[in-house]
């Protein structure tokens, strides 16, 4: 019996795949299990497997194509088994061909002997897309010496049927799908289907021939060499839908404060003397400091819920990894039961395999905090956009030494400016306020991270 596979949901947030690249061929031979390809999703790249035996009989994805989950990508079956029926209901351009949009006009049934052999002119007009007559059509006048010709490529068919009524370029279903996912301008090509209707062929005849059917205006505009259009990965479009989400909707107020890590620098030195194994970075120090104020603080370990605010007995605390493009969020399971060294240990590894790819959903799902640092990058002080239904983030900026008033005297002390997004929804001013302080006090007391 058939198996079909399809695209399937290798992350909990995963809407669509990418087909990164085939491991099998059509004909070669599947057990339940192969790895037939590997798939970016909206974190990582994961494998997609077999789920049955026999012959890679048809791929109806290509490398690079992307795909919605529950799409059809290809069928394993017998040698000998017929697969036209999956095939031909499964794939989108049968599918679209199936639709009335897709298809070419029907014809007229066979005239009997003695009848006219054209159809009548209601009939034509129809069939052209343009309304019936109310009256007996009269040639056109000539056109007047100097008169402007129409526009091509402005919807007009080859054949010089007229756009859509308004001027609106007609076009079906499937080819403004297509033409939205390749960045192709509908405007810029001629039909070729029914009354000068733009299908599927036309958009990928465009996307062939390098856009060919663009105004000249638009060439002046944007010409070869110009610009580079950045197909969206997988997850930078997760990234866009995240941040929208979280931006607009969410009511974020922000808390900023500054930390002495004057002591924390002394003891991160004070480490490193004693080994490699030692040696810890201030983004780890910045972790467990809020891993411990979480547990004082559980009303921002929490989660926003619509019609509920749940508060986490457990404190999973996320680190932001800048990956090559985009952002991805591994967790620390446990971050407030876990020693300063190991945090370190496991952060250099979750940041290693975040920017390999090599992340497993569950790593990188589950946090109920999360911190954002760009300290490394030379940037004193940001806000971040808050990770839904996450109550709160916190952003780290660099350690710079500066002048300050300590006891009445003038002293260099490290600074390091931070700054709590609070979802206001969950975590009022006062709450946030007192999540710092408590940060700030296991910051600037060091010591009573590794007691």
């Amino acid at each position: 019996m058939a198996t079909k596979v399809v695209m399937e949901a290798l992350s909990p947030t995963m809407e669509e795949g990418r087909l990164v690249k085939w491991n099998k061929n059509e004909g070669d031979a599947v057990k339940n299990g192969d790895v037939l390809a590997e798939v970016e999703t909206d974190k990582a790249v994961m494998e997609l497997v077999a789920r049955g035996d026999g012959v890679l009989r048809k791929r109806l994805a290509n490398e690079g194509d992307s795909s919605p989950v529950g799409t059809l990508l290809a069928v394993i079956a017998a040698p000998d088994e017929n697969i036209d029926s999956i095939v031909g209901s499964a794939t989108p351009a049968a599918a679209a061909a199936a639709k009335p949009a897709e298809s070419p006009a029907p014809q007229p049934p066979a005239q009997s002997q003695g009848e006219a052999a054209t159809p009548p002119p209601q009939k034509v007009a129809a069939s052209q897309g343009a309304a019936p007559p109310s009256a007996p059509q009269r040639p056109a006048p000539p056109r007047p010496s100097g008169a402007p010709t129409a526009p091509r490529g402005n919807g007009a068919s080859r054949s010089g049927a007229p756009p859509a009524a308004g001027g609106r370029q007609r076009s079906s279903p499937l080819a403004r799908r297509i033409a939205t996912e390749r960045g192709v301008q509908l405007g810029a090509i001629q039909g070729t289907g029914p009354g000068g209707r733009i299908v599927k062929r036309d958009i990928e005849n465009a996307k062939a021939t390098g856009g060919a059917g663009r105004s000249a205006a638009a060439d002046r505009l944007a010409t070869e060499g110009d610009f580079k259009d950045i197909p969206l990965t997988q997850i930078r479009k997760t990234i866009a839908r995240r941040l929208a989400e979280s931006n607009g909707p969410v009511p974020t107020f922000f808390l900023t404060a500054e930390f002495d890590t004057t002591r924390a620098a002394e003891l991160r030195a004070q480490l490193a003397e004693m080994g490699d194994q030692y040696k810890v970075s201030f983004n780890d120090i910045v972790i467990k400091a809020v891993a411990l104020a979480l547990a004082e603080h559980p009303e921002v370990n929490a989660h926003w819920l619509n019609d509920k605010i749940r508060h986490f007995n457990r404190i999973h605390v996320a680190m932001a990894v800048a990956v090559e493009d985009g952002l991805i969020t591994p967790v620390l399971f446990d971050a407030d039961r876990l020693s300063l060294w190991e945090i370190s240990e496991k952060a250099r590894d979750l940041a290693k395999r975040a920017r390999d790819r090599k992340l497993m959903p569950e790593e990188y799902t589950g946090a109920t905090f999360t911190v954002s640092n760009l300290g490394m990058f030379g940037i004193d002080q940001f806000t971040a956009i808050i990770n839904p239904p996450e109550a709160g983030i916190l952003a780290i900026g660099g350690v710079e030494e500066k002048p300050v008033v300590v006891n009445g005297a003038l002293e260099v002390r490290q600074r390091m400016r931070v700054t709590m997004s609070c979802d206001h929804r969950a975590v009022d001013g006062a709450t946030g306020a007192k999540f710092l302080q408590t940060v700030r006090q296991y910051m600037e007391n060091p010591l009573s991270l590794i007691i």
